[in-house]
């Protein structure tokens, strides 16, 4: 690992993960190592610094769980599963489910949702389970009511098709009536404005090409160690760019974990007035600082990152952009819109994402946390299609 004259330092994963073992490695969060740049300089930093931990803590609503509940005695094959009267999908197997954060309870509750049954099973809590079934020769069984809790199940374990969007849109109103949206509460004429992202904490936007991000990395997820598991759902390379990073949505992961090892503290249910629930997740990755260019990407300031302004009023999917402004700026309490001021506040927490970034940090440097190299990149060229009407013929 030492540098010849005019050469630029390098490290592999091998030689940062010895350094871990042997508790030797540098390991700063995302934020710590924004000041060490700016006191000594990319190079000497690089030299430096070892790892640079992130995080994120805020809704991703694109999230949910697997579970198998094991056979009944006589056995049954559920076709229709409900867990605390929220409906879970069944068409996988005989007895394996799938619960999605953002699934509403079906007698109009729209207060709890997937996301509770997900965080009361997470908080050890008993969870009641009703299945029906039309009944077969090998699974007789029609109906089951009963109640189960992760001490009970078999494999129970979080995958989440799309989290820690890579930079997000902030939300705000132009029409003369408040709107409940996922965005939260925006307050009309321009009354307030909402974004959720940590801003130099958010994990991909310090590595914005996901140079060092792909399948198989070994992530923070809920409070345990989880992985990259493939490309989210909505993935896309097309945002334009400033300073290296997009400015707006772009790139995201799926991602797993075992729900056993998480914690209700980075795993918490969220609702939404007159809009639903949400899952919040804490996430946190390990950037390896492999060379300067991994430094420069990691330093990146809240200054430096910059996101879209929408304007929720219009009902459409090709809302337009009107504005723009860097996280420093959301994070100041107001922005500048039109001569107006407006007031800010953030969906995701980066109190909860710098603790995230600082557990990991801890992890790391008592050894508890290797890194490890993607098995395999995740796209490096992706457009976002569009749901239109089409006749048959138009999409054969």
């Amino acid at each position: 690992m030492e540098r010849l004259r005019g050469e630029e330092m390098k490290r592999t994963y091998e030689e940062i993960n010895q350094r871990i073992k042997k508790g030797d490695a540098v390991v700063m969060t995302a934020e710590e190592v924004i000041g060490v740049v700016e006191r000594q300089g990319i190079e000497s930093a690089t030299k430096e610094v070892d790892v640079v931990t992130t995080g994120t803590f805020g809704a991703m609503c694109s999230s949910g769980a697997f579970l198998n509940f094991g056979h009944s005695e006589p056995p049954i094959k559920m076709t229709k599963v409900w867990l605390n009267d929220v409906p879970a999908y069944a068409g996988i197997a005989a007895v394996d489910a799938y619960i999605g954060a953002t699934e509403l309870r079906e007698d109009g509750n729209v207060e709890y949702g997937g996301a509770h049954v997900i965080e009361d099973l997470i908080a050890r809590r008993p969870v009641r389970l009703r299945a029906t079934s039309p009944g077969t020769d090998c699974y007789p069984r029609k109906e089951i009511d009963t109640y189960i809790s992760l001490a009970t199940i078999n494999q129970a374990y979080m995958y989440n098709p799309r989290n820690a969007y890579q930079n997000y849109g902030v939300a705000t109103n132009s029409s003369d009536r408040t709107l409940f949206t996922y965005m939260g509460k925006l307050l009309p004429k321009y009354g307030n404005a909402t974004y959720s992202s940590a801003g130099q904490l958010s994990p991909l936007l310090k590595d914005p090409h996901l140079r060092t991000i792909g399948i198989g990395t070994r992530i923070f997820l809920g409070g345990a160690q989880g992985y990259v598991a493939y490309e989210g759902t909505q993935y896309r390379t097309t945002t334009t760019e400033r300073n290296g990073v997009p400015t707006g949505a772009s790139r995201n992961i799926a991602v797993c974990g075992e729900l056993r090892d998480m914690s209700t503290e980075y795993v918490r249910a969220l609702s939404f007035n007159k809009y639903g629930v949400s899952l919040a997740v804490g996430l946190g990755i390990p950037i390896p600082i492999l060379d300067e260019d991994m430094m420069r990407c990691v330093s990146v300031r809240n200054e430096d990152i910059y996101a879209p302004v929408l304007d929720y009023a219009v009902q459409s999917r090709a809302r337009m952009p009107f504005h723009e402004v860097t996280y420093a700026e959301l994070r100041s309490g107001s922005i500048e819109m039109g001569g107006k001021k407006v007031r800010t506040s953030s969906l995701s927490s980066y109190a909860k994402a710098l603790q995230v970034a600082e557990t990991l940090k801890r992890s790391i440097q008592e050894g508890e946390f290797l890194l490890t190299e993607k098995v395999a990149s995740l796209p490096e060229e992706r457009t976002q299609r569009t749901l239109d009407l089409h006749s048959r013929d138009e999409v054969a």
